[in-house]
């Protein structure tokens, strides 16, 4: 681990940075690494093969890498088993799994899924969804100022209450949950927590044990490593309960068919959930990452995309006609919402864009939220990763004070 993070150093590892493009994109995925890059050539050229039953030399030497990442990931996370890391898609994916196999098969007529208004909408489509099947009720808990309502957290848990689903780190806000005084409300009625990690776990570190949470859902994509692979932890007593999500080959221990009745058993941790031809390559980019991200240090990570982001705060706050939405640097990560008085967001973004920066603009998977701050049009959104700087903010300062300059002498009546 380093002790200091050097983002000029860290760039070199990052070939389409050296395209000159600024890339503050960082909350919906983020660039990769050549040692993941070439991770990923290695295991296509010299190691490809399926995993699982296969006898020759490729398709145990697959299958170690792919048995390996599951390790690798379960150290960064700090959980116990690496049998209780189930390899998925992504966060959607992750949330869904947990959804229809602990939702399904646990939700009653008049229990309650507790959520907030800051969710991505895959932590309240699909809790929306099986409440709906089950006939259950989805209460959804509001802000004080840009934090959470702990307050009304606590009087919307009741003994009606099964799972309680949250952010940890808002993708509009980059406001940071409270998520172990969540997880142990939740537990003193008997519910279960479940944190949707995709924006903390890349920037911070995260151990479940500490988190006291039943279930945790991140993404490959935005913490370095390659798209199409994702990370559900959970409790193994709970996963050993719970029916698969999906079905098919390698998930299953043994099928018999007798007189027109199948017959199945399924196997085990985490392959029960792991159905099909998973994402090999995927696992063996991902756990480059995860080594990449531990090599740099999580804490570091964290340490500096505060600074950076007080940075951007205390300059944004100078430019006429820019609102910037969220709370102090200390209470998020480094996401920077933000609105240009008299222009729209897609507007903004795309003349951000004209200038060589890539930033987010709309409602970025989060409307609710949006409509409660009363931002009807969404946001333009600039998040940062361990390889931005602080020159790449003033570039953005600078445009932004441009753009809102045009925009206020374009809003001012003719004499």
């Amino acid at each position: 681990m380093t002790t200091v993070l050097d983002p000029y150093e860290i760039r070199k590892d990052f070939p389409l940075l050296a395209t000159g493009v600024i890339y503050l994109d960082n909350a919906a995925s983020s660039q990769k690494p050549r040692q993941v890059i070439e991770a990923l050539t290695r295991f296509y050229e010299t190691k490809y093969a399926n995993i699982h039953r296969g006898i020759h030399r490729l398709s145990r030497e697959a299958s170690e890498v792919y048995e390996k990442a599951h390790e690798t990931v379960a150290r960064f996370i700090n959980a116990r088993d690496w049998r209780e890391v189930i390899f998925l898609r992504n966060t959607t994916e992750a949330i869904n799994l947990v959804a229809y196999s602990f939702g399904l098969g646990t939700l009653a007529e008049g229990d309650e899924v507790i959520v907030t208004v800051m969710e991505h909408h895959s932590n309240l489509l699909p809790w929306a969804a099986i409440a709906k099947k089950r006939k259950a009720r989805v209460k959804v808990v509001g802000l004080r100022g840009y934090t959470l309502d702990y307050g009304e957290l606590e009087l919307a848990v009741s003994e009606k209450t099964k799972v309680v689903a949250v952010t940890h780190a808002s993708n509009v806000l980059g406001t940071i949950i409270d998520a172990r005084r969540i997880a142990r409300l939740a537990h003193s009625v008997g519910a279960v927590c479940l944190v949707d990690g995709a924006q903390s776990v890349p920037h911070m570190p995260v151990n479940v044990n500490e988190l006291e949470c039943d279930f945790l859902a991140f993404s490959g994509h935005k913490m370095l490593g390659p798209s199409g692979i994702g990370v559900l932890w959970g409790r193994k007593d709970l996963l050993e309960e719970m029916e698969p999500f999906l079905y098919g080959g390698d998930m299953v221990k043994e099928v018999r068919m007798k007189d027109g009745v199948v017959n199945a058993s399924w196997n085990e941790l985490p392959w029960k959930f792991e159905a099909g031809t998973p994402n090999v390559a995927g696992a063996v980019g991902l756990a480059e990452a995860v080594e990449y991200l531990s090599r740099v240090g999580m804490d570091n990570i964290r340490s500096y995309e505060e600074s950076l982001t007080s940075y951007a705060l205390r300059q944004l706050s100078e430019v006429d006609g820019v609102e910037v939405y969220g709370p102090k640097p200390e209470q998020r990560c480094g996401i920077l919402p933000f609105n240009v008085k008299g222009l729209d967001p897609h507007t903004v973004a795309a003349i951000l864009d004209q200038k060589g920066i890539a930033v987010r603009s709309g409602f970025h998977c989060a409307q609710p939220l949006h409509e409660h701050l009363g931002l009807y049009e969404g946001t333009v959104r600039a998040s940062f990763y361990l390889y931005n700087l602080k020159e790449e903010v003033d570039t953005l300062v600078q445009a932004l004070t441009e753009i809102a300059s045009i925009a206020e002498k374009a809003s001012s009546p003719v004499e």
